[in-house]
């Protein structure tokens, strides 16, 4: 594969990973909320979810993401209750000014592997984008492989920016009682996150 055609590769899969999705909003709330520890956890679930949903696109055949789509619905569906969930939690903490539940490891990786696992759009986004990028110069296997590892390394690489970007932002206002403020803030970005995914066409 020509160097040209992998950076034009690595280009558009940069707009694609930093536009506002799900992903995006899950792991900047959680550094807003929790600290940039607990949105690198949270982008360590989203990365794994990843690497699955790229293995799949690799392999799966036409006829293999045909017969996934019916399950792909409802797979959308749980994550959008999912995320509507964590949304009313932390709206529901912000209303009686509670602190909430304090965030684990455990749970900020759950949070990014299920919103992520959950957006069925990635799966097929995956499926039409990476063929378009192989060439006849090797096989299709290698190619494959290889920008699926780009990929997935340009996600994990601009998606921990977003976590770090926001807890860095959470840690200028260390010292000062806005616990209350990160849970409406927090909410809010659950339930719009929610709302992108419900939208999603197709599936």
């Amino acid at each position: 594969m020509e160097l040209s055609h992998l950076i034009t590769f690595v280009l558009i899969s940069s707009v694609f990973v930093i536009s506002p999705g799900p992903n995006v909003i899950v792991i900047i709330s959680t550094s807003l909320q929790a600290g940039k520890k607990r949105g690198l956890q949270t982008v360590m679930g989203t990365s794994v979810a990843q690497a699955l949903q790229l293995a799949i696109a690799a392999i799966g055949t036409a006829w293999f993401l045909s017969l996934l789509s019916q399950g792909l619905f409802w797979l959308k569906w749980c994550g959008v209750f999912y995320l509507l969930y964590l949304g009313i939690t932390s709206l529901r903490s912000f209303l009686r000014d509670e602190q909430g539940s304090k965030s684990t490891a455990v749970g900020s990786f759950q949070r990014g592997f299920w919103t992520s696992l959950t957006n069925p759009k990635t799966i097929l986004f995956f499926s039409a984008f990476l063929p378009q990028f192989v060439t006849d110069s090797a096989s299709y296997i290698e190619q494959i492989t290889l920008l699926s590892i780009v990929f997935w390394l340009v996600a994990i690489v601009f998606d921990s920016l977003w976590a770090l970007l926001a807890g860095q932002t959470k840690k200028l206002f260390a010292g000062r009682d806005i616990t209350r403020i990160e849970n409406g803030i927090s909410g809010g970005l659950y339930i719009a996150a929610s709302g992108l995914l419900a939208s999603s066409n197709r599936v």
